[in-house]
């Protein structure tokens, strides 16, 4: 069970640092997204995975489920959706202001804002 969930933590972080590396802004998207699952995924099997083993101490239990890995978790999703959210929107704040959704490097592609400019310059 171990090897098939380390295997899996290790797919999804191997499969976001390719979309990551990515020169489009939307594949980056989506590979934050897989980096954060995998972490997601890394701290819930840092609590060792238990079968049948409730989360919290109740009467009559001796053995139960570390909770702290689930909280870690769900503070992890709470905050890589505000993430994913600010990406969401430079990207499409990057995308009207170019024109182009493509990550560059150093300088920026010419907008048409900047292309109305120097016509208007000109003039």
């Amino acid at each position: 069970m171990e090897i098939l969930v380390a295997s899996g933590i290790g797919v999804l972080a191997m499969v976001g640092l390719y979309l990551v590396l990515n020169r489009h802004s939307f594949p980056v998207i989506i590979g934050t997204t897989f980096l954060s699952y995998a972490v997601n995924l890394f701290l819930f099997a840092m609590g060792r995975l238990s079968i049948d083993k409730p989360p919290i101490i109740t009467k009559g239990v001796t053995d139960y489920t570390d909770p702290l890995p689930q909280a870690l978790v769900l503070t992890a999703i709470v905050i890589s959706f505000g993430m994913t959210a600010l990406v969401v929107v430079l990207a499409l704040r990057g995308f009207l202001e170019t024109g182009t959704e493509r990550v560059e490097n150093g300088e920026r592609p010419p907008s048409p804002s900047d292309a109305r400019k120097r016509k208007a310059a000109r003039r």
